[in-house]
Parts: C-alpha cells; structure tokens; sequence
C-alpha cells in the first residue's frame, strides 16, 4: 500500500498500564475511564491544519507488553513522531522505554528531524517513584521533549500533541481550537479541500 500523504503518524509506546490509551482518549474524544482494557493496537484520527496536504493526525496507540515485535518494527517504521509514556508511580515503566527508544534510534538512523516527546503520566497520583527531574534529565539524554501529564485531569494531554506538532520542522501542523465548537456542513468542509485547508472538529 503506498503512503498517505494527508497523514501524518504519531506513535504512543509504553508499558501496560500507564496510560497510553487514556491519554489518546482524553485528547481525541475528551473522556477519561477508569477501567484499564489492555491494548493491541488502535488507531485515532484527528483533523489538523498544515501549511501541505498532511492534515490528519493518525495517532497509534500501541501494545503494552510489546508481544509482537514484528508489528512494533512495522509501528516504528511508518511512524513519523513518537510519544514515549511511563507512570510517575513506576521505576519499572521508565526502564522498558530505553529499548523502544534504541530501536527508534536504530530504524530511524538519524532523529534530528525525529520529533519525539517522554511523558510522565498520572501526575495527579501521590504515591510518586520517578521525579520530575529524573524524567528531565532521560528527555535530555535523549535530546528530546518532556512532559508530565495526568489524562485524568486532562493535565498538558493537548499541550503534549501541541508541542510534538511544533517539533515537526518540515512542515507547520498547528491544532486549531476555533473550530471545535462547530461542525461544518459537507458543501464548507468540500470549499476547505479544494483550499487545502483541514480543521479540527
């Protein structure tokens, strides 16, 4: 299948359980569940505005336990910015992110033009294991963004998106709130197509 150019894939790796799939939830659709369903993988869209035709967001919410390596390779490859996430409550989660990001390193070869983002999620929880300072200190090792995220609170989840867009230094992708309030009817959303426009709803 050859590649879509009006999509631009943001990958989301990360142990079982710290909060991937919430955080694509909380910023595609706003919700937040308590309950934790392990993920194979899912995929989101979103619409975004760009200066190109790249205009939707596919965001891939990846398995936990990384059984399928194959398919984690195949993720890596096709992804063209990268959402590492570990729980501030475990020490453990922020150590199995140090092989996907070596693997990153290795099928992308050269990360300059590579935005990725480590995320320290559930913030909000007061049982912490892994210091704010700590996630810094990897993100600069890493020579990549950081920050900490509470979906439950919806603390920095479109703050997250928002900066690993800005990070995207080929081409300019913005999230854009005005229109979020209103849906377009099929004629407006046909205008904005011929223009080469894409909105978020």
């Amino acid at each position: 299948m050859p590649e879509q150019s009006n999509d631009y894939r943001i990958v989301i790796f990360g142990a079982g359980g710290v909060g991937k799939t919430s955080l694509a939830l909380r910023f595609i659709n706003g919700t937040f569940c308590e309950a934790y369903v392990p993920t194979i993988e899912d995929t989101y869209r979103k619409i975004v505005n760009s200066d190109k035709n790249v205009c939707t967001l596919q965001i891939t919410d990846t398995a936990g336990s990384h059984p399928f390596p194959a398919m984690q390779r195949l993720s890596i490859s096709r992804g063209h910015a990268f959402v590492l996430v570990y729980s501030i409550t475990s020490k453990q989660s922020i150590e199995e992110l140090k092989p996907i990001y070596d693997q990153i390193l290795q099928l992308k070869t050269d990360l300059h033009n590579v935005p990725i983002c480590l995320v320290g999620n559930k913030c909000d929880e007061t049982e912490r294991n892994v210091t704010a300072k700590e996630g810094k200190d990897l993100a600069t090792f890493w020579k990549c963004g950081f920050l900490e995220t509470s979906a439950k609170n919806n603390l920095n989840v479109k703050e997250l998106f928002q900066k690993l867009l800005e990070l995207e230094k080929r081409q300019n992708l913005t999230l854009n709130d005005d229109a979020c309030s209103s849906k377009k009817n099929k004629s407006a959303k046909r205008k904005e197509q011929l223009r080469g426009k894409c909105v978020i709803h």
